[in-house]
């Protein structure tokens, strides 16, 4: 790896520039320089190599088989059917594996090599979409509430949420310079960055906005959030929350995920100016020293709660207002139709770890068309005025804002291709999330999308032994710690620790409020199943009424929560929660 730390790279890049021209047109490597592997993140790609084949190529003295992964950058995962379309044929000609969608509502390409890196992202421009700090020490994707129950208020907040994203944006032009063959002028390489500075901020960045009742972004996971405070239909502001992570290191006490805390209530005309102080006290106070503590978590922990929101208070130049009521039921989606206010329609369809392919197999062995399926409904949709593709938190999709004379030719559809397997699937099994993982993952440990139609079915054969097969438990595996599938509010999840062995972590709510614990540490797939199998027993005996299963064992005490919810929620809605 590059002598350089990242941040040195970071302020030598030239407002990240670096040397990626010079790499991209090296002929000799499927790789970039190093420092470059670090740069190119900024604009929205991660250089990769395919796990599967790495032994094999080294004892052949070949080099690792190196492509790229891209993913847009989509706020709210909103995409036209014309957009819908053009990234389907992207993936059709430059990525393998059809298109994925995110737990950050993004799509992302895998499998992409170099020297199509630069058609690619031009491919993706040309679908009016960009990928310009999808990755990166910057801010990312702004998740927003996925399935549009309010209509006119939803409408709002994703525009405040966009807003918000373009606002974060970094000012450099290298990404149009070097992707889209702008032109330099006078001053390229020291363009004013207001918000990030010379050294952009020390990690990642994360925002999301909730919608309650539903929790579909994991608002507590993010750094920063804004939950929607909506009477009458009415959006009178939304409640702050920081501190959200799931990042984690095994072994490693320093870190550790943390849900966000809710530290005020602002208005509507202030979602920027908080966003830009809570960024910008993050810029100048997160640890620029040890990066596995360099998320605004850490540095809220290490100052104090009451610190940093004053000193977003002093930066914003107002002061946050007391925090008002809201509930969440839950932090998955919503299957099926849901009606707007407007007449239209909107269709959330189940998607498995976000993949959207043709060819794969369902659980009967048919054969699935899913990339053909949503195609024929994109284009069926082109002239239908206000329709829309949003992927969800969930990397699931909804089908959006369908005029009433087409839903019956979009149900045709959906049935055609497969894509109605939300209707049969059993709940755990449409609430489950996985991360890419093996083979292309460089930090992965263990395999989490591959494995998760078998560990579902396992889930679902245990669930049925106790006669609970309709027990809707939220489940998560992740290869690695570090959290892309929100794992740690996962009533059940799994983490990677190596090839086949995990840690089982138990107790999360299913309204994403609680973290949950660990409850057995580096075992195998025989020995999950081992443990869970009695604690289904027990929680089919003892359960009250429609329990959770992570409230369940918490309340039999066994697992043992030390911070059961986030501080700053209103006393009533806490004890609504543990209800």
């Amino acid at each position: 790896m590059s002598a350089h730390s990242v941040e040195d790279i970071k302020r030598a890049s030239a407002r990240l520039r670096g040397s990626l021209l010079e790499s991209l047109a090296n002929p000799l490597t499927g790789a970039l320089n190093e420092d470059d592997q670090t740069l190119i993140k900024y604009h929205g790609s991660y250089q990769q190599d395919d796990r599967d084949v790495r032994e094999e190529r080294r004892v052949a003295k070949l080099e690792p088989a190196y492509s790229f992964m891209i993913r847009t950058r989509t706020p709210g995962g909103v995409v036209a059917p014309a957009q819908w379309l053009k990234l389907d044929s992207i993936a059709t000609r430059f990525a393998e594996r059809g298109l994925r969608i995110t737990t950050r509502q993004a799509f992302q390409y895998h499998g992409v090599i170099k020297t199509e890196l630069k058609p690619t992202m031009q491919a993706i421009n040309a679908a009016l979409i960009d990928t310009l700090a999808a990755c990166g020490d910057v801010n990312r994707n702004v998740a927003v509430a996925a399935n549009p129950l309010v209509s006119a208020s939803h409408a709002q907040v994703f525009a405040q949420a966009a807003a918000l994203s373009e606002h974060l944006l970094p000012n450099t032009r290298a990404y149009y310079e070097i992707w889209l063959d702008e032109e330099r002028v006078a001053g390229s390489g020291s363009e004013d960055e207001p918000v990030y500075g010379q050294a952009y901020l020390p990690r990642k960045f994360k925002i999301g906005f909730a919608i309650p009742p539903y929790n579909d972004v994991d608002v507590f996971a993010q750094d920063l959030g804004y939950i929607a405070i909506i009477e009458n239909g009415e959006l009178q502001g939304y409640n702050v929350t920081v501190g959200g992570g799931m990042g984690a290191t095994h072994g490693d006490a320093e870190t550790y995920p943390r849900v966000g805390d809710v530290i005020g209530f602002v208005a509507p005309d202030q979602v920027i100016p908080v966003g830009v102080a809570v960024v910008t006290a993050q810029r100048d106070f997160g640890n620029r020293q040890v990066r596995k503590r360099a998320r605004l978590k850490y540095t809220i922990d290490d100052r104090g709660l009451d610190w940093f929101k004053s000193e977003v208070e002093r930066r914003a130049g107002f002061t946050l207002l007391p925090a008002r009521p809201f509930a969440f039921r839950h932090n998955g989606d919503r299957f099926g139709w849901v009606d707007g206010d407007d007449g239209r329609a909107h269709l959330t369809l189940r998607i498995p770890a976000g993949r959207i392919v043709d060819g794969a197999l369902d659980g009967r062995g048919e054969t699935l068309t899913h990339l053909s399926g949503l195609r024929e409904i994109a284009q069926l949709l082109l002239d239908a005025e206000g329709s829309q593709f949003r992927m969800t938190p969930n990397q699931n999709l909804t089908v959006a804002g369908v005029p009433a004379a087409l839903r019956e030719r979009v149900d045709a559809l959906v049935a055609e291709h497969g894509l109605d397997g939300y209707r049969s699937a059993s709940p755990v099994r449409r609430n489950a999330l996985a991360c890419v993982a093996l083979p292309t993952c460089a930090l992965a440990m263990a395999e989490a999308e591959r494995y998760l139609p078998d560990f579902v079915a396992e889930v679902e054969r245990l669930l049925q032994r106790h006669a609970i097969p309709d027990a809707s438990i939220n489940l998560r595996i992740s290869g690695c710690p570090n959290g892309c599938s929100r794992p740690y509010l996962g009533e059940i999840a799994l983490v990677g620790k190596a090839p086949g062995r995990y840690n089982l972590m138990l107790g999360a709510d299913h309204r994403g409020q609680r973290l949950n614990t660990l409850y057995r540490e580096n075992i195998g797939e025989a020995e999950i199943a081992a443990a869970l199998d009695p604690l289904f027993g027990a929680y089919a005996a003892q359960r009250e009424g429609d329990e959770g299963f992570g409230d369940y064992l918490v309340r039999s005490q066994v697992v043992s929560i030390p911070y059961p919810t986030p501080t700053g929620i209103p006393i009533a809605l806490v004890a609504e929660a543990h209800a």
